[in-house]
């Protein structure tokens, strides 16, 4: 029989000094209550109460037993209230892991305002380009570039849409001429990411249809703000993140090119461990970095400010429902100097499309990597 149960049957039987009382207040028959006590002796292997027709009455093991039962069942109890009060009530250390450019560009924003929210929360982030499996690590959630999410062992949240761009500095243009169409991008140096991420070919979709290039002189690196340092340094020509040179096309340090054309839009989702309760901290994180992206422009909105000069460091950017959303935030000396900045000086929102139809949580397939160069 279960073990707990029988201790907790005859905790009641002692307190009430009856089998009838107690398997009535714990709504058992008596013979069940009776068969706990019997099963809890012989697995003791000694007597834990004394039996008359008319008492009952503990043994010298019973008070023993009985002392310790207590003590047991109150930090059982104990232990239950603590679990339930932090599954309704957010405290407690939040590990998220996420990709490094992505993370210092994009969390910081939302990291405040929650921790503002919720503060007997911890945030614990960890910034990482290499493959994380969430369970096995022991992560609450992850921040995912949809087409490396492999895991049945996580659901997934959609946030928001990344744009990619195609910039080079007004010097290295100047030097080695504009391309208009993706095919003269042949004859420019590509800064790329490795083709383990998107393939060899670079598929833009414009007046045309579809273009597929592949570049052949491509200079590699598996990190987006490296590749943004090599193209302002005139290396060639890149592919970006649109908010990660946000700040570099509005002070004129790099020119946004072929801009009738458009490259496939990278989904970044949360992924976090599939449970059916998840605690109160991870529930309420998920719930608000959806808030928080939400409230982003999207894509062709943000394109277009940046585009027209309308958009300045700082500045708020309006939503289509006529609300603001920041479209860069800054740190103060990036805001002071007009030099590349190093990759720690910025925390800036994400230019995406969220829209109306937020996709509901979804199962994914075998293991879960962030492995991601944004």
């Amino acid at each position: 029989m279960d073990h707990l149960q029988s201790m907790k049957v005859f905790v009641r039987v002692a307190d009430l000094g009856s089998f009838a009382r107690a398997a009535s207040a714990m709504d058992i028959s008596n013979a069940v209550a009776t068969r706990h006590i019997a099963d809890l002796e012989g697995r003791l292997g000694t007597r834990l109460l004394n039996r008359t027709t008319r008492s009952l009455s503990l043994t010298e093991s019973g008070q023993v037993y009985l002392e310790r039962a207590r003590q047991i069942l109150d930090d059982l109890e104990d232990v239950e209230q603590m679990v339930v009060a932090r599954n309704h009530e957010p405290v407690g250390s939040l590990r998220i892991v996420a990709p490094v450019v992505f993370g210092l560009h994009n969390l910081a924003p939302v990291l405040q305002t929650y921790a503002q929210r919720y503060p007997k929360v911890i945030p614990d982030v960890t910034l990482v380009d290499r493959q994380v499996d969430l369970v096995e690590e022991g992560f609450d959630v992850g921040i995912v570039i949809a087409r490396q999410v492999r895991s049945a062992s996580v659901v997934t949240r959609r946030l928001t849409t990344g744009c990619m761009t195609v910039c080079a500095t007004p010097a290295y243009l100047e030097k080695h001429g504009t391309p208009t169409r993706p095919e003269e991008l042949l004859a420019h140096p590509c800064l790329s990411l490795p083709s383990e991420y998107w393939g060899d070919e670079r598929v833009f979709t414009g007046p045309d249809g579809e273009v597929r290039v592949r570049p052949s002189n491509v200079i590699v690196a598996n990190n987006t703000e490296m590749l943004r340092q090599f193209a302002l340094l005139g290396m060639g020509i890149a592919i970006l993140p649109s908010y990660l040179i946000g700040n570099d096309t509005t002070r004129g340090r790099l020119v946004r090119l072929l801009s009738d054309y458009r490259l496939p839009q990278v989904e970044i989702n949360v992924a976090y461990p599939s449970r059916r309760h998840l605690p109160a901290k991870v529930r309420t994180f998920i719930d608000h970095l959806v808030e928080h992206f939400s409230q982003t422009p999207n894509h062709q909105l943000g394109e277009q400010w940046i585009k027209d000069g309308i958009a300045k460091p700082g500045a708020p950017a309006m939503n289509d429902d006529g609300s603001s959303g920041s479209l860069v935030a800054h740190s103060a000396y990036a805001e002071a100097e007009d030099e590349p900045q190093p990759v720690a000086a910025a925390a800036r929102s994400i230019d995406g499309e969220l829209g109306p139809k937020l996709a509901k949580p979804s199962r994914t397939r075998p293991r879960m990597p962030v492995h991601s160069p944004f």
